[in-house]
């Protein structure tokens, strides 16, 4: 929604409605950074690093998208006027990463006292972890978590106007803003959440503590919000949720997450759809034949199985037998044949046996995975598997670690292999990283493809010959026609 500033007025008190209360602050904003433009005589910065899931990620491009509204420019470094961590805490070390980080932040604020330093994400909504920022780095200036980010504004402003630090966590939400800018990383693909928070309580997982419990944006605000990407010029988009199969359960008129994918599927100008992440236990017969009777829809599902063992996920409270999933990868590979279906994979967790880990062998196998996020067991506080008896030691765990990868690498390279020599479409993102000749693009099952081609081809969907398969990659060439 284009936001006319000129209809706002900054003389008298704020609203009370969102977002206007927001709008009202960036403008206050604004008229501080002005002042402060005429005397240094430039534009003032920003920084941000994000850590962690695509959420945070898409968080922080509404975060950068109310910065530069209120003037701040992107800059390359953290030597910027205004930095923001966007934090993670699935896993402790993730804690550990940041506080190192934030330390170095430290220099530059002495070189630059009216420097900002904020926090915000899932580390904050921790009370310790804030109590420790609070108490420990007390040059942090703004603390906020993951339940109002749509409030940055409003807090930038407070401290802005009474040099006072601000701390404004929220334990739980309800909300949820619409219309707030946004800073998009790609012009031609988007992220779009269509929920937020979680209600799984998987026995490892810290997430429903620090994002809240699941809420579902309205199917029409969705709607016209990829309506509106795709007059941009976005062609692909992915719908976000940490379990977007349960979403429309709590709307007034609840809606499948099948119908929103209908829905969607019908805006003119989007050519690709994907969604992540899928919890198995939601996964619906009504989804997999949406999913086989899409043109849009991409040919990937990502389905975490975390463990073969149906001993062990239900200790992890997933809600699902080992056969129970190995019955869904086969609805979806009869449904969807050319589907490519990826996971998550933890190794060690409590009380695991070698039968336990054999069991998770066995489902590497049977359900040929593309690809595999491979992780050991990383006791979290706060979580009940870290109360949990019979901690794997180290030594095993990585044992078994290193064998689960060699199976992982040994079935994936196997997948890629069936479409090698096939022209497929494939949508150009960006120049290759470590070739300036070659272009980087993903095909609809999600593999990535490097490939000789001009620039200009970035951002549109092409026909690629895959000539060579190269374990979770491919090299191609571009077709004449393309």
């Amino acid at each position: 929604m284009e936001i006319n500033y000129d209809l706002i007025d900054t003389t008298g008190p704020a609203p009370e409605k969102e977002p206007l209360r927001q709008q009202y602050y960036i403008l206050k904003c604004r008229e501080i950074l002005r002042e402060k433009e005429k005397k240094l005589g430039r534009k003032l910065t920003f920084f941000d690093q994000t850590f962690g899931c695509q959420m945070n990620f898409k968080d922080s491009e509404k975060l950068n998208g109310i910065l530069e509204e209120i003037g701040y420019v992107k800059a390359e470094s953290e030597a910027a006027d205004f930095v923001y961590y966007n934090t993670c805490t699935v896993r402790e070390n993730a804690n550990v990463r940041v506080y190192g980080r934030l330390g170095t932040l430290k220099t530059f604020k002495k070189k630059n006292p009216e420097m900002i330093i904020a926090m915000c994400g899932c580390m904050m909504q921790e009370p310790e972890e804030e109590e420790k920022v609070r108490k420990t780095f007390k040059f942090v200036d703004i603390v906020f978590g993951t339940h109002n980010i749509f409030k940055l504004a409003e807090l930038l402003y407070e401290c802005l106007s009474s040099k006072q630090r601000v701390f404004d966590v929220w334990e739980k939400t309800d909300q949820i803003i619409e219309d707030l800018p946004s800073d998009r990383k790609f012009g031609f693909k988007a992220g779009v959440n269509i929920m937020f928070g979680c209600n799984n309580f998987c026995s490892y997982c810290i997430v429903p503590y620090v994002r809240g419990r699941e809420r579902s944006r309205k199917p029409e605000d969705i709607v016209a919000e990829v309506e509106k990407l795709a007059k941009e010029g976005v062609v692909e988009i992915m719908l976000l949720g940490q379990n977007v199969n349960s979403y429309g359960k709590t709307l007034d008129q609840p809606v499948s997450f099948a119908q929103l994918l209908t829905m969607v599927e019908k805006v003119e100008g989007i050519e690709r759809i994907r969604f992540m992440t899928s919890h198995p236990k939601d996964l619906s017969d009504e989804l997999i034949k949406v999913m086989a009777g899409s043109t849009k829809i991409c040919r990937h599902l990502h389905l975490p199985v975390q463990s073969g063992s149906s001993r062990i996920l239900k200790k992890m409270n997933r809600k699902y037998t080992k056969e129970q999933y190995l019955s869904l990868v086969e609805k979806l590979r009869d449904s969807v044949p050319d589907i490519a279906i990826t996971t998550d994979i933890i190794v060690g967790f409590p009380g695991e046996t070698e039968e336990d880990f054999q069991e998770t062998l066995d489902v590497v196998r049977k359900a040929q995975y593309d690809s595999a996020f491979t992780f050991i067991y990383s006791k979290r506080s706060g979580t009940k598997a870290a109360e949990m008896p019979d901690q794997i030691p180290d030594e095993v765990v990585h044992e078994r670690f290193d064998r689960l990868l060699k199976v992982v690498n040994e079935v994936a390279t196997e997948q890629n292999k069936k479409l090698e020599g096939r022209v497929e479409t494939v949508l150009a993102e960006e120049i290759d990283e470590k070739d300036s000749s070659m272009i980087t693009g993903r095909l609809s099952n999600n593999s990535v493809v490097h490939f000789k081609a001009d620039p200009s081809v970035i951002g549109k969907i092409v026909p690629v010959k895959l000539e060579e398969a190269k374990g979770f990659y491919y090299l191609g060439r571009m077709c004449e026609n393309g």
